[in-house]
């Protein structure tokens, strides 16, 4: 199975700043326990301004345009490293692809894309991690963040990618049935309708940049080249590995 698994910025913040590497180690060792049973594993990443935040000693988030993408440019290799570190015990090293959201309108860099993907994944040792160029996409700045979180970005990611499977891993269990998160946890998702989206919030909710709104559009997005979704919470023990299962946890988004 090719799977693509998006990680947002919201788990990769570790409680006293900075990067959670905690974590992050132990999602690697999920995604190398994937490989050994032969998927192919293909990482979305935000978190590339809160390593920047990190390394400039920033208490806070930066307003401007301009700063947050300084420390986006600053962070980005940082988070790499991070990845790299936590992947090379297991034999692995990492492949950066930064896109903005005009390279998915180019027909040309499209394609040089999926053919550098397609033998990036042929490698075998390799584990690419796609993100968005923070440092020069101004609409993600002027937007808050034109991908959502890197929500649609995933989608993109896994329809280019010709996956089997897309992951969105979050800070909650999966979609729950009240807009506010409380509620019971909506196991399966058959269509996102006028219904579903009202359990995120709605189409003109407060806070839904990046929140379970974008993940149901990027949802959608996915399901309409025929990739189930699976949205879970990314602090559960094994849901990497768990996410390839007939029945994966949180919420199941398939037709």
């Amino acid at each position: 199975m090719r799977v693509v698994i998006k990680i947002g910025s919201s788990l990769l913040a570790a409680e006293k700043g900075g990067l959670a590497h905690g974590q992050m180690r132990r999602w690697a060792k999920q995604i190398a326990a994937l490989r050994r049973a032969g998927h192919e594993v293909i990482l979305v990443s935000s978190g590339a301004i809160r390593a920047g935040m990190q390394a400039l000693a920033l208490r806070q988030r930066p307003t401007s345009r301009p700063e947050m993408q300084a420390c986006a440019t600053i962070g980005q290799p940082l988070l790499m490293k991070a990845y790299g570190a936590a992947l090379a015990p297991y034999g692995f090293v990492v492949a950066q692809i930064l896109l903005t959201s005009w390279d998915l309108d180019s027909r040309r860099i499209y394609a040089n894309t999926r053919a550098t993907l397609h033998t990036l994944l042929q490698l075998k040792k390799c584990v690419p991690i796609f993100n968005e160029n923070d440092a020069l996409s101004f609409e993600e700045i002027a937007l808050l963040n034109a991908f959502g979180d890197n929500d649609r970005l995933s989608a993109h990611v896994a329809i280019l990618a010709r996956a089997d499977r897309l992951v969105i891993l979050t800070d909650a269990p999966g979609l729950m049935s009240q807009p506010d998160g409380t509620g019971h946890l909506i196991r399966r998702v058959k269509k996102i309708d006028a219904a579903t989206l009202a359990c995120a919030g709605g189409a003109g909710s407060v806070g839904s940049v990046g929140g379970m709104l974008s993940k149901l559009e990027a949802a959608r997005l996915a399901m309409s080249r025929g990739i189930p979704v699976v949205i879970a919470d990314g602090r559960e023990t094994d849901v990497i590995r768990k996410s390839v299962l007939r029945v994966p946890p949180g919420t199941w988004v398939a037709k």
